[in-house]
């Protein structure tokens, strides 16, 4: 059989000073507004709503819950709560904090938790006993470690370079002031990746680059090209830098000649 609604119990629900001076002993002074409305929640219960006025509190209501024994002539409290309505201002929905991390708002001197089933990596090569195999795969290979990375963290990291600020850029005339023309493929200052990445990315080694120390694609560029220039700059002539000055004269004074007979005297 279908519930029936609780009856309105009159007695508790003309107690309106007794709720409001219920919950204004729990909050600070100025937080209770006007009285909204009563509910009937049960037999002989019933919730008494008021408006919240506290700061930062949009849309939530004070409610006092009253019940009375039977065949007593007044209500009692039985709790008060704050509640919020349809409209109120939440918090956001509670995260664990290792999913609201950010790289951003990791520091260098931060530890992370350990991840024993991270999806970007995969099981590194795991020691043979094989001398020559070992020697190969630790040294030529750079392998040796507990994991490395698996296609989707190398995927992962291509998409996150390619997006950012050291992506690819178009090529542009070369006498256009402010243009790229060149990419860093060809320049002088790229330290190519070790393994697949290496294909697409590098490492920025040029001081005066935006770039510098910063992962690069092989098809971004700046005005910092180790070749940028070159077609346009004028050749140097080592004559070119020297200079005849043909209006000074430089004087030097030349040691008097010995007189013969002053010499013929000293020799008698």
């Amino acid at each position: 059989m279908p519930r029936t609604a609780a009856r309105l119990d009159a007695v508790s629900a003309n107690a309106i000073d007794l709720a409001r001076e219920a919950v204004e002993s729990v909050t600070e002074p100025g937080q209770v507004g006007v009285h909204v409305r009563v509910e009937a929640s049960g037999e002989r219960l019933v919730t008494h709503v008021f408006e919240c006025t506290m700061p930062g509190y949009r849309g939530w209501s004070w409610v006092v819950v009253l019940a009375r024994a039977p065949r007593a002539k007044a209500p009692t409290v039985s709790e008060t709560a704050l509640l919020p309505g349809e409209d109120a201002l939440l918090a956001p929905a509670w995260e664990p904090w290792e999913e609201r991390l950010r790289p951003s708002d990791v520091g260098a001197d931060d530890l992370l938790p350990y991840r024993d089933d991270d999806p970007r990596l995969e099981q590194g090569y795991e020691q043979t006993d094989d001398a020559e195999a070992d020697r190969v795969a630790l040294w030529e290979l750079g392998l040796g470690r507990p994991r490395v990375l698996a296609p989707e963290g190398r995927e992962d990291a291509a998409e996150r370079w390619v997006a950012g600020d050291f992506g690819p850029r178009e090529l542009s005339g070369r006498h256009r002031k402010g243009t790229v023309a060149a990419h860093c493929s060809t320049c002088g200052f790229l330290s190519l990746l070790s393994g697949s990445l290496r294909q697409e990315f590098g490492v920025c080694t040029n001081e005066w680059s935006p770039a510098d120390g910063r992962v690069v694609s092989l098809e971004y560029g700046c005005g910092s090209h180790s070749e940028t220039g070159q077609e346009e700059a004028p050749r140097e002539n080592p004559a070119d830098r020297i200079v005849i000055d043909e209006l000074r004269v430089d004087f030097e004074h030349a040691e008097e000649p010995a007189v013969a007979g002053a010499e013929a005297g000293a020799r008698d």
